[in-house]
């Protein structure tokens, strides 16, 4: 793709966004779609300008919708991070958002950090107490051994609580309704390039603790019969048979130096580089599994996609080793706070200091790291 040029306006462009733990990607999306349409950059003059003098749109009734249809840039992702998640999100305006797609297959970097001891509906923090399991047993050599089997080409099965659809219905509504799943859910091939432990956290060391919501009997029913209508087997004892805590925290209780239960059981930090598809949260879930144990996700950072990065520095202290898959040319993504910044001086009605150029901070920083599409 060409260099930012700025010989033709306005432009279509893509460039990186680095995501903070929290918001959806879709209000990081619709935060800068409010400043790239009034911005001259992605919209003829005259729109922008009008854009801009009518401020923020804040009535989501019908009329007004209709009233400012076809002012809006056109704006894209180019692969949803969770809440939970933070880093990479790569951001389409105009003509760039037909080039998104190309960001779903291609290979991604993440960093996460995986909790002994608990299973949750969703494989992350996010989620409800499943089911506990025993960790004293498991050690960092444990888990560097687990990984093995985790590396290449591997199948994962996508979490029930998950957007997935299946007959038109998202998995995690068979779930919540206790309703039966018409078949298993379909296993995926996807491949892992790379896959270290990066740190081994014991109990004491870290703040981590298990989600306080807990799943009722009523749920737990609800999504063993979901699984059963699949013909899932094991998913009675899976699920039904948690182990009381207190038999875990006794499983944990002091012995020959190890930690006390109260200091939480131990965490893992996991460094992958994967093909698109793949579920960094699967991958924390089967290894507690293959582990004897269970595990969770409480912190995942999505560092490279494709050629975006959160930062050159980051890309080569991850990416120290080249190979085949890895893409020369690296743009940096932008911090949101950049963009943060320009929404709440814009709200607060303050005008931004404009550089020699007559660009305001957020545009001046999209143009440095932007890829124009012709």
């Amino acid at each position: 793709m060409p260099k930012a040029s700025l010989s033709s306006l306005p432009i279509s462009a893509l460039f990186g966004v680095i995501k903070p733990s929290g918001p959806t990607s879709m209000s990081i999306v619709n935060e800068i779609k409010t400043l790239v349409s009034s911005s001259r950059l992605f919209m003829p003059s005259d729109v922008a300008a009008k854009n801009s003098a009518s401020g923020p749109r804040k009535d989501k009734g019908k009329g007004r919708r209709k009233e400012r249809k076809g002012l809006d840039a056109k704006i894209g992702q180019g692969g949803t991070l969770d809440p939970l998640a933070d880093g990479v999100l790569v951001i389409g305006v105009g003509k760039g958002t037909k080039k998104l797609s190309d960001f779903l297959d291609c290979v991604k970097e993440y960093r996460t950090t995986c909790l002994l001891g608990c299973e949750t509906d969703s494989y992350d923090s996010e989620g409800s107490q499943v089911r506990s399991a025993p960790w004293k047993h498991v050690t960092r050599e444990k888990v560097e051994a687990a990984l093995e089997k985790f590396r290449g080409e591997i199948e994962q099965t996508p979490p029930i609580f998950s957007a997935l659809k299946m007959d038109g219905k998202p998995l995690y509504e068979y779930a919540r309704s206790g309703t039966p799943l018409p078949r298993p859910i379909e296993r995926r091939k996807v491949t892992v390039h790379s896959l270290e432990l990066v740190d081994w956290l014991p109990s004491g060391s870290h703040s981590f603790r298990f989600p306080e919501k807990k799943f009722t009997d009523e749920e737990r029913a609800k999504l063993a019969r979901s699984l059963r209508g699949a013909e899932i087997g094991g998913a009675d004892e899976e699920i039904m048979n948690e182990p009381d805590m207190k038999s875990a925290a006794a499983d944990a209780a002091p012995e020959d130096g190890v930690e006390d239960a109260s200091d939480g059981p131990p965490g893992f930090v996991l460094q992958m580089r994967v093909s698109g598809g793949t579920y960094v949260r699967c991958i924390a879930h089967d290894v507690g599994h293959a582990l004897g144990s269970a595990a969770h996700v409480v912190t995942l950072t999505r560092l490279t996609q494709g050629r975006f990065t959160m930062a050159q520095k980051e890309l080569e202290s991850s990416s120290a080793e080249s190979s085949e898959d890895t893409i020369p040319e690296t743009r940096r993504c932008i911090p949101w706070e950049v963009f943060s910044r320009a929404v709440e001086k814009r709200d607060a009605g303050d005008e931004e200091d404009l550089d020699e150029e007559g660009w305001k901070p957020w545009e001046r920083e999209v143009i440095e790291n932007m890829e124009v599409v012709e």
